[in-house]
């Protein structure tokens, strides 16, 4: 009997079926720290407690960097295994989140949850400074880091000086003077140097169209292409006294009246030169950094002014909408045809 006891009389059991025991009792422990609520699983890094341990083992991952889980197309890591059932529907196209309004798809819940805010018009998150409402948390943070309130623009383009207010604007901005192009169409092989000029491109592909009018139901590819088919005559109210000519904001009115006044109170810090309106002085000091934020999706042609990008796009699709009076002769640019008219006839 001697050899089968310990000196302090407790039974002689094997480490095997001590660590089943333990695991038992641990389970145990876990199961009931779940049903009273308790937090006993503590995290070694920052304190933090778990009612579960599976809950702590997988939040320690993120002071280890340890992922386990890997995607088998692509080699992406995560964290968790729903992450990566997540990411992989990136692959397979699966989108088993519907919309029941509209019948849009997505690949997670919490994208349909916001989505769904763009039929009810909910917007949940408010800012306190100004009281605007917000979709997504997200929204609400890039509005407060706008710093719409402060006015502050702490970061400065070296090529050119102009400022910006987040980090990103600026490296968006810096592409314009370095031409880089990042984003690529898997489609196509066309370049983008922001990512939402390239997912606006993607519907071009994917006949999407995610906008429409709430009156007639008409989609649109472009959210701009919608607000021009909603707007009316009877919204645009603001009429100028010298001329009778009717704006639908008061700040176009404002701008307009200074063709009047010949106030021109933006000034070039460069050259001295003065503008009425703020979007002129813009675009001339264009002139002075060598800026065309206005690429032609075709060729990849830049231009200082949207109006120049669209006058060039005709020679991509052909249009011709201007026309000679005296003989009918198409043309594409509105100096071709004035040209003619003065010299021809």
């Amino acid at each position: 009997l001697k050899d089968h006891t310990v000196p302090n009389g407790e039974p002689n059991v094997s480490f095997s079926h001590a660590q089943s025991l333990s695991a038992s009792n641990s389970t145990r422990t876990s199961s009931a720290n779940t049903i009273s609520g308790d937090k006993h699983f503590v995290c070694s890094y920052c304190s933090k407690r778990f009612r579960c341990f599976s809950q702590l083992t997988i939040h320690q991952r993120s002071h280890t960097g340890e992922k386990p889980y890997r995607c088998t197309l692509c080699g992406k890591r995560y964290f968790q295994k729903g992450h990566l059932y997540t990411h992989q529907r990136t692959h397979t196209g699966e989108k088993p989140y519907r919309c029941s309004l509209c019948g849009k798809g997505f690949i997670q819940k919490c994208t349909l949850d916001k989505h769904l805010r763009s039929h009810t018009g909910e917007k949940p998150y408010t800012c306190t400074k100004c009281g605007k409402g917000f979709t997504t948390k997200f929204n609400l943070n890039k509005h407060l880091h706008m710093r719409k309130h402060s006015g502050e623009k702490p970061y400065v383009c070296t090529v050119c000086g102009k400022r910006f207010a987040q980090k990103t604007y600026l490296t968006t901005h810096e592409r314009t003077h370095s031409g880089e192009r990042p984003y690529s169409c898997m489609e196509c092989g066309k370049s983008f140097s922001q990512k939402s000029s390239l997912n606006v491109h993607l519907r071009s592909h994917t006949g999407e169209k995610p906008y429409s009018c709430s009156h007639c139901g008409k989609s649109y590819a472009f959210k701009i292409a919608t607000h021009n088919h909603t707007s009316t005559p009877e919204e645009k109210r603001f009429e100028c006294v010298f001329c009778r000519r009717i704006f639908n904001k008061l700040t176009y009115l404002k701008a307009h009246m200074r063709t009047h006044s010949g106030e021109k109170p933006f000034v070039c810090t460069v050259c001295g030169k003065r503008f009425a309106q703020k979007t002129y002085l813009r675009i001339h000091q264009r002139t002075h950094s060598g800026e065309r934020p206005y690429s032609c999706m075709e060729c990849g042609k830049s231009f200082a002014q949207k109006s120049s990008l669209n006058v060039h796009l005709r020679s991509h699709t052909g249009e011709k909408p201007y026309s000679c009076s005296e003989c009918g002769k198409s043309y594409a640019p509105v100096n071709e045809t004035c040209y003619t008219e003065s010299s021809v006839h």
